[in-house]
């Protein structure tokens, strides 16, 4: 293709007309991204009270079984030295 060719093609691209858009199509699309937004702001929700749900538990647990300190000794040391 040579240079004026070119420029026709793109001349004739141009001079086009503009594509349709059905009918219908903008209110699916609108509808689709409502459906969409509502669902992952409902799992954001979810996963939010999870989280908590998840911190409460462990703060429960912690509270209750207090692992950072050290059992006591089931066994007695020997008594030497008497």
């Amino acid at each position: 293709m040579n240079r004026s060719q070119r420029e026709a093609a793109v001349r004739q691209i141009m001079e086009r007309r503009a594509p349709t858009v059905p009918s219908g199509l903008y209110g699916d699309a609108v509808r689709r991204g409502d459906r969409m937004l509502r669902r992952r702001r409902a799992a954001r929700r979810l996963l939010w009270l999870f989280l908590l749900t998840a911190a409460l538990a462990f703060a429960v647990w912690a509270l209750t079984a207090r692992p950072w300190v050290e059992p006591p000794s089931q066994t007695t040391p020997p008594l030497t030295g008497w």
